[in-house]
């Protein structure tokens, strides 16, 4: 493997790369608050025909921490993709693989650019994520209960402060093996890992991202800037894929262990929102059953 730095007219950015010069590119773009070194167990073996690209995407890695526009979705990533790929002189269509959010990155990426072909690994919705009935339409105009307002704050403040510990379900530590993989799975570069992770960029521009006032459940509608805003069905939407005239292969795989993309994700304030109203419920039940 070998690590770079490569400066585009986008961004500067982190490199994670194998296999020979010439190879055929294959482009492997990470998810949320995660980076390119996620895929390095493939690396070693990986057939030697192919030149594996995995990068650290903005605000997340050593790539610079450049802001994300939430409202072009995530076609920053896919530009900085582009821009990453024409500064290293890669001319040939690549195979795109996305992990997550980095689906919807390489979704944007084919509807601008050509390619070999799109891997998804638990990639997000085409309608973003949460907010939206089975269709993509929005529950409510503003798109309430998505974007990053749903992000939790102490999450958040201990990402901030590089809390390393296993104290409590907001730890890091512990959200990496409980929501990264199945709960009884443990990578044997844990530490490595959450160093990574450490590294995401916290904030508006960065996770969650800004948020919005809004008058419907949960109170927050997304805002303009941050990863969680433009993961939002209110600026995500690459269901336009299916419309491509020159439509290459696609492999869409999901994990069954997965808690974040799923129906029923706990990530998703929806799922939140049913908890609520079954203890609610239950406790208006349980008052009635008292006054008897």
């Amino acid at each position: 493997m070998r690590s770079f730095r490569v400066d585009t007219d986008r961004l500067g950015m982190q490199v994670y790369e194998s296999g020979p010069q010439d190879g055929i590119p294959v482009v492997l773009i990470h998810g949320n608050l995660s980076t390119g070194r996620f895929y390095e167990h493939l690396f070693d073996v990986a057939p030697e025909r192919y030149r594996l690209i995995a990068p650290d995407m903005r605000s997340f890695g050593d790539s610079d921490p450049a802001p994300i526009d939430a409202t072009r979705g995530l076609r920053d990533w896919a530009d900085d993709t582009d821009a990453l790929l024409r500064a290293m002189d890669v001319t040939a269509a690549p195979h795109l693989v996305g992990w997550s959010t980095g689906g919807a990155a390489i979704a944007e990426f084919a509807l601008a650019h050509p390619v070999a072909s799109l891997t998804f690994i638990d990639p997000v919705s085409p309608y973003g994520f949460g907010a939206v009935k089975r269709d993509g339409t929005p529950h409510y105009p503003d798109y309430a209960g998505s974007g990053g307002g749903t992000g939790n704050p102490e999450f958040t403040a201990r990402l901030a402060a590089g809390d390393t510990s296993s104290e409590g379900d907001t730890a890091p530590r512990n959200v990496l093996n409980s929501s990264y993989w199945r709960p009884d799975y443990r990578d044997e570069r844990e530490d490595m890992l959450l160093g990574e992770v450490l590294k995401s960029v916290t904030g508006d521009d960065g996770y969650p991202g800004d948020t919005a006032p809004s008058e419907h459940w949960p109170g927050v509608a997304p805002g303009t800037r941050g990863l969680l805003n433009a993961l939002s069905p209110k600026y995500c939407n690459w269901s336009s894929i299916a419309e491509l005239e020159v439509k290459p292969p696609i492999l869409w795989t999901h994990g069954t262990h997965d808690i974040v993309i799923a129906d029923g994700s706990p990530w998703e304030m929806g799922t939140l929102g049913r908890w609520a109203s079954c203890r609610a419920g239950r406790a208006r039940r349980s008052s009635r059953r008292s006054r008897w």
